[in-house]
């Protein structure tokens, strides 16, 4: 095992993130201190010289750390917890026994990228994977993601909005919702283009909307006019710059041509 401080904060950890509820709060607390831990003892970084207890070990510990912070909604700590991963997932794949949360964690690595509309970067991260394409599809933490993808490019928004329910990992909601929210964003704007008005309940099917509460507040912040009575909603319309056609001039003018052509006949 590392250091015996290491070695106690690791099971406190362990314990604090099983808990149900798991404590967050003190998850983010320890793991501050864990980091700090994996530094002073060289593991942060890690070299082949190093034992494969300790290895293993700090793996745990980044691979929690990229748990909670998805759980904590923090985008940023995971794009950091993942890149330290690589090193233990790339470089220490024949050295050390296989993780059970490696793959939960590149899925969600991959809708990431889906949210941040990174398609380039989707594609090379999938073609990637240490791991043949017959098995990938049968991955769940992979075909989730590769589902939403294809569903995306295809428009089948309600497909995506399923694919919610069929979540494999709770922490996989949190990225599904976000990508939720883009589309109805998405589906907002052809709306607007597309229509004066609709009627609420009709809105609020096109949008997602289980209740007309989200709807209202959605509603208020496109700016959208809402008419309780008659239960419609009024799209904000944009501002467009009116051209005027000059009918009289135009009509003077075709005429002008019809006359010369009759001459030149």
């Amino acid at each position: 095992m590392p250091a015996r401080q290491l070695s106690g904060l690791y099971h406190e950890l362990m314990h604090s993130f099983d808990a149900r509820p798991c404590d967050l709060q003190k998850c983010g607390e320890l793991l501050t201190q864990l980091k700090i831990a994996l530094i002073n003892t060289g593991l942060l970084i890690p070299q082949r010289d190093q034992s494969i207890e300790d290895l293993e070990v700090a793996r745990n510990i980044l691979e929690i750390g990229a748990f909670w912070s998805i759980r904590t909604k923090d985008v940023p700590s995971f794009d950091r917890y993942f890149s330290q991963l690589q090193t233990f997932y790339n470089d220490f794949s024949t050295v050390l026994p296989p993780s059970k949360r490696e793959y939960p964690i590149r899925g969600l690595n991959l809708i990431r990228l889906l949210i941040q509309n990174r398609i380039a970067d989707f594609h090379t991260t999938l073609e990637s994977l240490p791991l043949p394409a017959d098995e990938l599809a049968q991955n769940p933490f992979i075909r989730h993601p590769v589902n939403l993808e294809r569903w995306l490019m295809e428009g089948s928004y309600s497909k995506v909005w399923n694919a919610r329910e069929d979540a494999p990992a709770e922490e996989y909601k949190f990225f599904v919702d976000s990508l939720i929210g883009t589309i109805r964003n998405e589906i907002a704007s052809c709306e607007e283009a597309a229509y004066e008005s609709l009627p609420l309940k009709d809105a609020a099917t096109l949008l997602f909307f289980k209740s007309q509460n989200e709807l209202l507040a959605f509603a208020q912040q496109r700016h959208w006019q809402v008419n309780l009575t008659a239960e419609t909603v009024t799209f904000a319309q944009k501002g467009e710059e009116k051209m005027e056609i000059p009918k009289e001039k135009l009509i003077t003018n075709n005429l002008a041509y019809a006359r010369e052509l009759e001459q030149i006949v």
